[in-house]
């Protein structure tokens, strides 16, 4: 099981977001079989069997075993990842485009941005599991409290200068066998848990 999966396909990304298939997907982070999810849950077998099988035509449940017990054999089902993220590829027509209207200080164009970083990482993420390889990545997430809005432009100001001069001593547009890679800052207010539950 892995821990986070990207939902790209549109048929996917409909089913998990029932609310009934996704609280079997909550529910089968540990393995299960219909019958157990049905008392879990409180429907009857056959519903939870028909909503397992949705959500194993689009790949977020996976066979674990299958028991005989007399004349029945009872399927077993686990979750593929503890959690899912829906990427903007499920929308295509409707997708962000940071490209669209950059601003850096428009909390919308940063959406655009996360979108596409999401899209992109998942793309990567599903490539790499087909070539059986790993994703080179590195991401860096901390929290800072700014006395005042001044401090705060002047910390963009200055985190701008530094990560313009490392882009500039690292950056090789001609190096053979080089691979482009993204840089993607976000610097926004932090949410208490508190405050998204209202």
């Amino acid at each position: 099981m892995h821990d986070v999966a990207v939902i790209d396909d549109p048929g996917a990304a409909e089913v998990a977001l029932d609310p009934v298939r996704a609280r079997l997907l909550a529910e089968l982070a540990e393995p299960g079989s219909a019958t157990t999810l049905a008392r879990q849950v409180g429907l009857t077998r056959q519903k939870v069997n028909y909503h397992l099988r949705a959500l194993e035509r689009h790949g977020l449940v996976e066979l674990v075993e299958e028991r005989r017990k007399g004349n029945v054999t009872e399927r077993v089902l686990r979750a593929t990842a503890a959690s899912y993220v829906i990427s903007p590829n499920a929308l295509a027509a409707v997708e962000p485009d940071p490209g669209r209207s950059p601003d850096p200080l428009s909390a919308r164009w940063l959406l655009a941005v996360a979108a596409r970083l999401v899209r992109d990482v998942g793309d990567l993420i599903t490539g790499a599991g087909k070539a059986r390889k790993e994703v080179a990545t590195f991401a860096l997430d901390g929290e800072i409290r700014f006395a005042s809005a001044a401090d705060r432009a002047a910390f963009a100001e200055e985190l701008t200068g530094a990560v313009t001069s490392l882009v500039a001593k690292y950056h090789d547009e001609t190096a053979a066998g080089g691979r482009a890679h993204r840089v993607v800052i976000a610097v926004h207010p932090t949410v208490q848990r508190a405050e998204r539950e209202r």
